[in-house]
């Protein structure tokens, strides 16, 4: 169809109609121009600690303004933020406008309370990628830090634009199977491409959530911590503990004993090696 227009920021690569939203929920083609509906529009925003993001090795101790929005490109049954991360326009919960300029302009307001600039996080926050680039690039003229959480999977080329706005980042190599990738919508390729720039371009941390028979062999382990070693052995790795959430709110939790064992596997190539959510 002539009027379709592809969407390329990400592997979905969506074809939308006049008026279509994309798979994430936050792109939409609105008169032939493909467009972020999720621009200034905040399901969440709190001060919190550095480590929660997890960031454990940038500028620990501070506190960090985090911001969320809806949608998201991928569909993971164990989201814990299913709630927005799976919303659209009609169904977020207690949306709120704000501009660029006025969240830029909050994040320094808290910079006597201990506020070192603004996180991206809570759900994927990449799919409002011009929200993001807008808001990051006033952040940093006003000489504070951009952080963002996200699940690395949008267009390498995109990513290359942002990065020199992102002081740090913590992305979510949720496996190492292309398989595992596939079932939740996603693209491992891609998100190792974008693991691979973001190491050259900020502070970077990476985050495992450990899900029982799912992605907690030792041979996957050593796999994921190969690739991250071959780009440095300094890059942060947090195993964390998963708990029933979502579609998966039957699944039992991961025993933490199963975290012992991965983090052994990982240091054997990584320096630094954290377990969370014990």
């Amino acid at each position: 169809m002539e009027d379709l227009l592809q969407c390329d920021l990400c592997h979905h690569r969506c074809a939308l109609g006049p008026g279509a939203t994309g798979f994430c929920r936050a792109r939409k083609n609105d008169r032939g121009r493909i467009v972020s509906v999720s621009y200034g529009l905040v399901t969440s925003l709190a001060l919190d600690p550095i480590e929660k993001k997890p960031l454990a090795c940038y500028k620990p101790g501070t506190r960090i303004l985090s911001v969320g929005t809806f949608g998201c490109n991928f569909r993971c049954p164990f989201c814990q933020n299913h709630h927005i991360s799976m919303a659209g326009l009609g169904d977020s919960p207690g949306l709120e406008e704000i501009s660029p300029q006025e969240l830029a302009a909050k994040a320094g307001e808290l910079a006597p309370m201990g506020n070192i600039g603004l996180a991206f996080t809570y759900n994927e926050p990449l799919v409002g990628f011009e929200f993001v680039r807008d808001t990051a690039a006033l952040v940093k003229g006003r000489g504070l830090d951009t952080v963002i959480v996200t699940n690395g999977c949008i267009s390498p080329a995109r990513f290359t634009e942002l990065l020199p706005l992102v002081d740090a980042m913590n992305i979510d190599l949720k496996a190492f199977s292309p398989e595992f990738y596939t079932r939740i919508s996603g693209s491992l390729e891609t998100v190792k491409a974008n693991v691979a720039l973001a190491a050259e371009g900020c502070h970077l941390e990476l985050t495992c959530l450990i899900i029982p028979g799912e992605n907690d062999s030792d041979r996957e382990m050593d796999a994921l911590c190969g690739f991250v070693a071959s780009l440095s052995p300094e890059i942060p790795l947090h195993i964390t503990r998963f708990f029933p959430r979502y579609r998966y709110a039957r699944k039992e939790a991961t025993p933490v004993g199963t975290l012992r064992r991965l983090k052994g596997v990982a240091e054997k190539r990584l320096t630094r090696v954290f377990v969370g959510n014990v």
